[in-house]
């Protein structure tokens, strides 16, 4: 049976990105939306540029409690409104924060989260029987919007549950990116802060790619 994975915020830049990548890759991907008419509207489109039709498109609760993978790509003002919304159907599930908690009047500088990150208060929030990992914050959109682009960039993975994140850089690696376990939960606010850090190159630098590498790991 094909993995499905839900991309709550499926319908913004990064979240298609992502559920672009997995449903190539042969996942079954469920586009989330508040408007379940726009996140059908996206699963056409992505439909129709991958020339199948394993993406399909639902209101945010109904797509959570459709998929056996969680994935959150929602900007972070509206992140708390998002988790109450899906709570009760993330229960026993793989839940993946993308989350960065960027400033929405400067885009240029991280909050300060008062659980410690993003995906601590997603933990917080949805409770022990939610295994919450951090991933994928520091990719741009424009990467992974083109297919045939070797991405260059890598994915820090960050949380407290081992074969979760096993998980998560499987993902990753299936959407054409090396991923590395980066420690426990409360690492994520480094993980998270880094994109800030990168979106002030991309301004000095007048590009919209810049990523990170993670380097001195002999291959594997």
């Amino acid at each position: 049976m094909t993995t499905r994975i839900a991309v709550i915020g499926g319908t913004g830049k990064e979240g298609k990105g992502l559920a672009l990548r997995w449903a190539n890759a042969g996942y079954e991907i469920i586009i989330g939306s508040r408007a379940a008419e726009r996140a059908a509207t996206t699963a056409n489109e992505l439909n129709a540029t991958l020339g199948k039709s394993n993406v399909s498109g639902l209101g945010n609760a109904d797509a959570t409690r459709a998929a056996e993978i969680v994935v959150l790509a929602v900007p972070y003002e509206a992140h708390a409104a998002t988790l109450d919304m899906i709570a009760d159907a993330t229960q026993g599930k793989l839940f993946i924060d993308v989350t960065a908690p960027l400033d929405p009047e400067n885009k240029k500088k991280t909050l300060r989260v008062p659980e410690g990150s993003a995906a601590q208060a997603s933990q917080l929030r949805l409770g022990s029987n939610v295994r919450v990992v951090a991933a994928f914050q520091n990719i741009s959109y424009t990467h992974l919007t083109d297919l045939h682009e070797d991405l260059g960039c890598d994915v820090l993975v960050c949380g407290n549950d081992k074969e979760a994140k096993k998980q998560v850089i499987e993902l990753a690696r299936a959407a054409g990116m090396a991923a590395f376990d980066a420690g426990p939960i409360e690492n994520a606010v480094v993980a998270e802060g880094l994109t800030a850090v990168l979106i002030n190159i991309n301004i000095a630098f007048k590009i919209k790619n810049a990523g990170i590498r993670v380097t001195g790991v002999p291959n594997n």
